[in-house]
């Protein structure tokens, strides 16, 4: 097993990338509140030109929104806008898929908040599985109170009829404050174990990266060196396997999702520990750290 190089301070290796794409939630903020020390790091990287030039960060989130209706989110949360130079988000992604199936039907599942994914693409809206086309999904219609369970038997009639479930969230949980909370992956992961067809485009999938490398060679002005990007994130089967199957470089959070796993008796990152992790899903890192800090 090769372990993650521990990687306490970006600036280590800061001139060796011309382009960060950093995760989000996880990294920069908890839902609740955002991190100083992570906004910070990815502002010295901006503000400050590495060898060849300016350096760029562009956000890539497995939001199930179109990214400009999360920059709200982050503004309220205390990301400063030199944080990021771009922002793409699995909403996004997502939205290129949904518009193919139009006009659906579609079952759409989730919470109210997350509407504007479906803005103008002109989906008529089905009751159930009955009168759907496909399913639309970007987590529990409540994820204070819900588990992937509370959809198995809602979910069964729409296997028996192999309709496809979309997927605008890969993630399977995110951690609010101090709880785990279910996410759009966690559905579509019951919904494929019980024989369902399910597609998804953002992390760890190809189309979210390659709409992040869109914006990536657009702030360069040039085609990008895929050396010199670094993938930054805390969920391994996003992430980290999203870098793996990009061939990009990666940074592990550890504490993200994984709480203190990671973490030797002492609370320092224990990069056997955090390899571990990577190792039981089949991926690697080449840097871990327990934060983001400069």
């Amino acid at each position: 097993m090769t372990l993650p190089h521990p990687l306490p301070h970006l600036a280590a290796v800061a001139d060796d990338y011309d382009i960060l794409l950093c995760d989000v939630w996880g990294v920069i903020h908890n839902g609740r509140e955002s991190w100083p020390d992570a906004c910070e790091a990815l502002a010295r990287f901006n503000r400050e030109p590495g060898p060849n030039g300016p350096r760029h960060v562009v956000l890539i989130s497995n939001s199930p929104r179109p990214a400009s209706d999360v920059v709200a989110q982050l503004d309220g949360l205390g990301v400063p806008r030199e944080s990021w130079r771009a922002f793409v988000t699995s909403g996004d992604a997502t939205r290129m898929e949904l518009a193919r199936r139009a006009p659906g039907p579609a079952w759409i599942i989730g919470p109210g908040r997350d509407w504007p994914l479906y803005e103008g693409l002109g989906l008529h809206t089905a009751h159930g599985a009955a009168d759907a086309a496909f399913i639309s999904v970007t987590g529990p219609d409540d994820d204070t109170t819900e588990t992937p369970e509370d959809y198995r038997e809602r979910l069964t009639p729409a296997v028996a009829r192999d309709l496809e479930l979309i997927c605008a969230n890969p993630d399977r949980v995110v951690q609010r404050g101090d709880q785990l909370i279910y996410c759009g992956g966690a559905l579509a992961d019951l919904y494929e174990s019980m024989g369902g067809r399910v597609t998804m485009a953002g992390k760890p999938f190809g189309p979210i990266y390659a709409l992040a490398m869109i914006e990536a060679e657009r702030l360069l002005g040039a085609p990008a060196n895929r050396a010199r990007v670094l993938c930054i994130g805390d969920g391994v089967i996003t992430d980290v396997r999203g870098a793996n199957q990009q061939a990009l470089d990666c940074l592990f959070i550890a504490q993200g999702i994984h709480g203190d796993a990671a973490r030797s008796p002492d609370g320092a990152l224990d990069p056997a520990r955090a390899g571990a992790l990577l190792k039981a899903e089949t991926t690697f890192a080449r840097y871990a750290a327990l934060d983001l800090a400069w």
